[in-house]
């Protein structure tokens, strides 16, 4: 038996399973055999060509990169040219793209690239179309900006989801706070911060066993799902910003159409969203309502996308000179410290590093005399003193 078909058997069995605490060690077991089902289907067995997993050859160049993840003829490639001048093939038919497209934005100093993806269809993840290639890429992203059509975005957006979650891409969300340590002995030892938790002792050890994992000690700092337990123990899974890009507002209408002039649209065209609509849907989190073709609320999406991005920007200061604020070294937030910097400056920079004097928000003084672990905030000023 195929594990696209077990998968299906396994996904029927939870859908018809009731959610209680009866039942939720045969859910963990079964969402743990789902998963390694999927990883099965993602790193196969054997020497074959080809590696299902691996993504388009692009190379990671500016500071920052950005997937556009849809299905096809939504506007993908319009909304990359709009945005970088780069030429990416548009047409009115589907699969007009068929190879990753990258082109390069600069904002506030920055550097990003943007990356123009194959559309995906349903049953991507499972090995449909280019659907592991695109995801493979996306996996690889800072950002991931999903193009959705305005007529039918929620459709849209809960089968992307899917496809991504079954790729190990967790969308809008942090690494889980679970500490799992495997041990040789003592059987499972279960505990939790939360007097009544989701996950139980018995739907972790249905976890464990699926795993063969008989032996380990499990904390979790929050109140979390079996789902986030599984991704703990895989351990393969990336946790990626994202946005809904909306696309093609300009379909837009002050008011809905009477049934009499809607039966009238040329070849059975689909009525068109109202402003109420797109409304509700730009107060939606992690929503931006667009229109590529006319180039409507391009520079907000861009925003966004810096705001979702979450990088520091650093100036440095040559010594009896002033800061540079052309080209300034560009991290992301987490990484952002003084010994990051030299490492993003060259590798062995860290060796000859003295102290470092540091103007901006993160100085207590100016300038402050910091070492190599103090953290960095947008837009300071640095200077490094060498060893002499």
């Amino acid at each position: 038996m195929s594990a696209i078909i077990r998968i299906k058997e396994i996904e029927d069995e939870m859908a018809r399973t009731q959610k209680n605490k009866a039942t939720s060690g045969h859910l963990g077991s079964l969402k743990a055999k789902l998963a390694k089902l999927r990883r099965e289907i993602l790193e196969p067995k054997g020497g074959g060509g080809g590696g299902g997993g691996d993504g388009f050859d692009v190379n990671k160049v500016g500071d920052a990169r950005v997937g556009f993840v849809g299905f096809p003829s939504v506007g993908k490639s319009t909304l990359l040219t709009k945005l970088t001048g780069t030429f990416s093939e548009a047409a009115n038919y589907e699969f007009t793209t068929l190879t990753c497209i990258p082109g390069i934005v600069r904002y506030r100093g920055a550097r990003i690239q943007f990356l123009d993806l194959p559309g995906i269809i349903e049953g991507a993840k499972d090995g449909k179309g280019r659907g592991r290639q695109v995801i493979s890429t996306a996996r690889t992203c800072d950002l991931i900006l999903i193009v959705l059509d305005c007529l039918k975005p929620l459709t849209h957006k809960r089968i992307i989801e899917k496809e991504l979650e079954g790729f190990g891409i967790r969308l809008n969300k942090k690494p889980p706070s679970i500490t799992f340590k495997k041990k040789d002995k003592g059987g499972i030892n279960f505990s939790s911060v939360i007097k009544e938790p989701i996950v139980d002792l018995e739907g972790a050890k249905a976890v464990c066993a699926e795993y063969r994992i008989f032996n380990a000690d499990i904390f979790m700092a929050e109140d979390y799902e079996i789902d986030d337990l599984v991704d703990v123990i895989e351990g393969s899974r990336v946790y990626i910003p994202a946005i809904y890009a909306v696309n093609k507002i300009d379909q837009c209408v002050a008011v809905p159409l009477p049934c009499a002039l809607m039966k009238r649209l040329p070849g059975g065209a689909l009525p068109q969203i109202t402003l109420e609509e797109l409304n509700v849907m730009d107060r939606l989190p992690h929503y931006c309502p667009i229109c590529a073709f006319h180039e409507w609320n391009l520079d907000g999406l861009v925003e966004m996308c810096w705001d979702y991005l979450d990088l520091v920007r650093v100036y440095t200061k040559p010594k009896g000179k002033l800061p540079d604020f052309n080209e300034p070294v560009v991290m992301h937030r987490g990484q952002c410290t003084v010994e990051d910097f030299c490492n993003k400056i060259h590798k062995n920079f860290i060796k000859q590093f003295k102290y470092a004097l540091l103007w901006g928000q993160s100085a207590k003084h100016r300038p402050q005399r910091v070492g190599k672990d103090h953290i960095m905030m947008d837009e300071d000023i640095v200077q490094i003193v060498k060893k002499v």
